[in-house]
């Protein structure tokens, strides 16, 4: 079964003894690794449902399910493979109750807390603040921090203020029984910290933990890891502390430093051999990797051969630079005509463009458009971003847990059903005052105080209106009931009315309505046992009912689009690209202040925050260039937008230390391109004279 594997492999794959780090380069099979290893250990006998791994996104989850799924059949279904979140959310809805929590928790996603913190600030707050707040909030639960150890540390008036208004969410999260994605890591870690039985109920039934891309965890990861698999630390942390490039959101390498003095026994395996890029872009890589500091020094590299040089274009703007990544893109797919460079690998989909920031997307996506290159620009709004699903969502999640005041406002404003702000307002001055959820204040003897009876009318008649569609959905197991259930349910609140009638363009609402079905059919498919249980906690076969099925929801952010994979070219950020790879890169505006990005703001009274800034953009820039199979272009601009000013553009420092000779990185693709022109000419016209001759053979004979 491990055939195939070389020797580092081998030797990360069948050490079960303890505590194992696997330090994973760019491009060195990490996740066959990890199959590889829960293979090894059910085959050595251990039972299937006590091996955990832990990923960081769902697809990484899913991917992983499939190759366990392929290597040792249908053992795999009992391997436990999730994301740190969606274990959270199994720990939290079996256990939480000594927290408070009732198993029908709600999971609020970012714009439910933001609404949260406004109205826990007196609502009149704009956006950009409470997202402020949300990211301080975020960043100091990933710390391992609550309300009261916040204000102990602040450093400032805005930071105890934050604090206090951390406090006032906090205690509304609990009265709505909600937690936000960060609890669902800081809740694991108090159950297994404060609750002996809960901390040796969950090390019983984990028999060894394996963790991917452990460089990303935080400080809460870490010490929820420590728990889990208590003194014996039987675990296998693979990662790589030259792709920690997460920083930003609390990941920290201090987790790495942290795993040698933990864990005495802790065995160290380097897997340096890359699989997938050149040697000429591998050393490019390893040069710009040099200089920074080395927790565990590798070297990565590679038998696929020299490949072609890695090139570096100068561009005259931004514009410009889209304008030469359009001609690089045509005269490779005409190369690969003529000479097939990296393979066959010309396909649309083969190539991607880079870059540090969002914004600069722009200028490529008009030059692609302009010469009718298809693409994709990736990170694009998910599925359950779309207003029409967070509706039904938020009406789900509410059937779940009537305590969810964000659900709860969201459901009864849509679609409008006659109750007005007012009516509202003053609903949610009277759950305040007799400290209860607004779903509970419906039915108090005393609403009638406050509201006229018409309002308190209308509000009965959708109270009992989600608790029939509670009950209902209790009843609704399988596929076709499910589908039974939503059709009724959709007629019955005149959904699809509100959609035609909330927009101007009937395109516009077709395509909406055609995204709720969407989402139907796929609720229905859930509830068939056809589809894996979404958490990616368990891979569930058997049919559900509806509401089991709403319970999971809140952890969803994506669901397979109709189109499926397309041959199209990916823009992307250096971030979102992680854990990918294209046979043909180019690396989009590598200027000092973009890559590494805007060092000069720092007022450089803190150096070593500076240092420590550079050394996560040297990383980024690492990623980006191990996403290169066959070919990497590294463009530069002479002059770019900052602002509304133009400014001069200096080269990132990063190309000088990708050490590249000299001679061969220089390339201009609009020469290459007049090449290949006259060569498709030349050849055209070597092929007109020779018909010409041949016809005068025959002619003359």
């Amino acid at each position: 079964m491990s055939a195939g594997l070389n020797l580092a492999q081998l030797q990360a794959v069948h050490y079960t003894d303890g505590a194992c780090l696997v330090l994973a380069g760019a491009g060195s099979g990490k996740t066959r690794v990890i199959t590889q290893k829960i293979a090894h250990m059910i085959e050595k006998g251990m039972d299937p449902k006590r091996i955990a791994a832990i990923t960081f996104t769902n697809k990484a989850a899913s991917e992983m399910r499939e190759r366990a799924k392929h290597l040792i059949g249908r053992r795999a279904k009992d391997v436990l493979v999730c994301t740190f979140h969606a274990l959270g959310v199994r720990m939290v809805r079996e256990d939480g109750a000594v927290l408070g929590l009732k198993p029908q928790f709600s999971i609020m996603d970012a714009d439910d807390v933001t609404g949260i913190l406004k109205e826990a600030a007196g609502g009149t707050t704009d956006m950009a603040t409470a997202r402020q707040w949300q990211w301080v909030i975020s960043k100091w639960k990933n710390m391992g921090l609550n309300a009261e150890q916040a204000l102990a540390q602040a450093a400032d008036d805005s930071e105890r203020s934050i604090a206090v208004l951390m406090a006032r969410y906090e205690e509304r999260l609990s009265a709505y029984q909600s937690v936000d994605f960060d609890d669902l890591i800081g809740m694991p870690l108090r159950l297994l910290r404060d609750f002996p039985e809960v901390r040796a109920k969950w090390q019983a039934l984990l028999g060894h933990v394996l963790v991917d891309e452990y460089q990303d965890t935080n400080a809460t990861q870490y010490e929820l890891l420590k728990l889990l698999v208590g003194e014996r630390g039987h675990f296998t942390a693979v990662g790589d502390d030259d792709q920690s490039i997460y920083g930003w959101r609390g990941a920290t390498l201090d987790n790495l430093k942290k795993l040698p003095i933990d864990f005495p026994a802790l065995k160290v395996i380097k897997l340096e051999q890359n699989y997938r890029s050149t040697s000429a872009i591998l050393r490019a890589a390893n040069n710009v990797i040099g200089p920074n500091p080395k927790l565990f020094p590798k070297t990565l590299f590679s038998e696929l051969g020299e490949g072609e040089p890695v090139r570096v274009v100068d561009c005259d703007s931004e514009e410009h630079e889209a304008e030469r990544v359009v001609a690089r893109i045509q005269s490779l797919r005409a190369e690969g005509t003529l000479q097939a460079v990296g393979g066959q690998h010309k396909e649309w989909g083969d190539f991607c463009v880079l870059y540090r920031a969002n914004h600069m997307a722009k200028p490529f996506e008009k030059a692609f458009r302009k010469a009718n290159i298809p693409y994709k620009v990736s990170g694009g709004q998910s599925f359950f971003d779309r207003a029409e699903i967070k509706d039904l969502c938020s009406w789900m999640v509410l059937m779940v847990n009537n305590d969810n005041n964000a659900a709860f406002i969201r459901s009864i404003k849509t679609p409008k059903r006659g109750i007005g702000h007012t009516t509202l307002g003053a609903l949610s001055t009277f759950a305040d005052q007799y400290k209860l959820s607004l779903f509970e204040s419906l039915f108090s003897n005393s609403l009638s105080a406050v509201l006229p009876a018409k309002a308190v009318g209308s509000l009965h008649e959708f109270g009992r209106y989600l608790n029939d569609l509670e009950y209902r959905a209790r009843r609704t197991v399988g596929a076709e009931d499910a589908r039974a259930f939503l059709t009724t349910w959709l007629k019955e609140i005149d959904y699809e009315k509100h959609i035609y009638d909330s927009e101007d363009s009937e395109k516009v609402a077709a395509a909406r309505w055609t995204n709720v079905m969407d989402f139907c059919d796929w609720m229905a498919q859930r509830c068939g046992g056809q589809i894996d249980d979404t958490s990616g906690a368990v891979v569930a076969a058997e049919t559900k009912t509806m509401l089991e099925v709403v319970q999971t929801i809140a952890l969803l952010s994506t669901i397979s689009e109709r189109e499926g994979d397309q041959n199209v070219v990916t823009l992307s950020t250096l971030h979102a690209a992680k854990g990918l790879e294209w046979p043909h890169v180019v690396l989009a505006g590598v200027n000092e202040g973009l890559l590494p990005f805007k060092l000069d703001d720092d007022d450089g009274s803190n150096t070593e925050n500076i240092a420590q800034r550079l050394e996560e953009e040297r990383r980024l820039m690492y990623v980006g260039i191990t996403r290169a199979q066959y070919t990497l272009a590294v463009n530069w601009l002479r002059r770019r937008k900052k602002g509304r000013d133009t400014v001069a553009g200096i080269p990132s420092r990063f190309i000088a230390e990708m050490g590249l000779d000299k001679a061969t990185v220089r390339e201009d693709p609009r020469e290459k391109i007049r090449a290949l022109r006259a060569e498709f000419a030349k050849r055209a016209a070597d092929s007109a004279e020779a018909n010409q001759l041949a016809e005068a053979a025959r002619d003359a004979g």
